[in-house]
């Protein structure tokens, strides 16, 4: 049974402390990411999406003409109200205001996407917003359509009055992008971006590290770890491991010199393992530091 088909059939497993280390032996790469995703959203909303501003106003719908109201004309009202917001956007409304002000770069689908409207909870009063990127252009289209919608609902609801609260206001700062929202959203995608990565990267990962995985997926007994001690003295790569990123002194002993020992062994592979091993582990890096003359092969030998 080949390499490949063993792990097909076997069972994929994840350490959890494992992927912790690995992530925290990492962090200066999401971090990096997440400064990164941070000043491209930055970047971005300050200077390619466009500023938006927003004017409102406010009016306030009466249908009782007798001075005196009642508790079932607030209630009524109230009820009503929801009939007044669905008329302001109508298309009798948008398109009038778009005439009588000879908007000839505005439709009645662009009007109706700048516009919004609410009403106050439980009173009848309704806002009336207007999102464009002139402050100016927002303040006159929301007084404009203010007054082309009281006239509407005064005529086809038969309202008494519709009167102004709030004149339309003009803005002075703009309303989207919130910087610092997207500046928070690009550093948490990029710093999730970057650890997605490195855990698909592990995940995918399936060479031979450990003796572990040489028995697991080679069926292959690991002999034993070669130390090796380091002279710093010499800087030359044996000849058995140049491939490696560890650099071993005259004289040193490699994996091929051990097959004199047993004629029927055949030499697969030879690695370094604690120079791998302080690269991404922290228990490596200790290692290293402790131990720093000392370097660990990993030498596979097939029968």
């Amino acid at each position: 049974m080949d390499v490949s088909s063993r792990r097909e059939d076997d069972e994929i497993e994840i350490d959890l402390g494992e992927v912790f280390f690995l992530l925290l032996s990492r962090i200066w790469m999401i971090a990096l990411c997440g400064i990164l995703g941070a000043v491209a959203a930055f970047l971005i909303s300050s200077f390619v999406v466009t500023e938006l501003y927003q004017s409102t106003t406010k009016v306030y719908i009466l249908n009782n003409d007798s001075g005196n109201i009642t508790t079932s004309d607030l209630q009524l009202g109230t009820q009503l109200t929801k009939d007044y917001v669905v008329m302001i956007t109508r298309r009798s409304v948008l398109e009038k205001v778009i005439e009588d002000n000879a908007l000839t770069d505005e439709t009645y689908a662009s009007l109706e996407k700048k516009t919004s409207v609410k009403a106050t909870n439980d009173t009848r009063i309704v806002s009336i917003t207007v999102t464009d990127p002139s402050p100016l252009k927002a303040q006159y289209l929301a007084n404009e359509i203010r007054k082309v919608a009281a006239e509407r609902i005064e005529e086809v609801m038969n309202i008494e009055a519709v009167n102004t609260v709030d004149e339309a206001n003009l803005p002075t700062k703009p309303s989207s992008p919130n910087v610092l929202k997207w500046v928070a959203i690009g550093g948490l995608l990029g710093a999730f971006a970057c650890a997605g990565v490195i855990l698909v990267g592990f995940l995918m990962d399936d060479t031979v590290k450990t003796s572990e995985d040489v028995e697991k997926y080679l069926n292959m007994s690991t002999l034993g770890m070669i130390p090796v001690k380091e002279e710093e003295k010499h800087g030359k790569h044996h000849d058995a491991v140049k491939n490696t990123n560890a650099t071993f002194g005259w004289g040193t002993k490699s994996g091929k010199e051990y097959l004199d020992l047993e004629p029927r062994m055949t030499f697969v592979s030879e690695r370094s393992y604690n120079e791998e091993m302080k690269k991404y582990t922290i228990r490596g890096k200790l290692f290293a530091i402790i131990g720093k003359n000392l370097n660990n092969r990993l030498a596979v030998y097939k029968w």
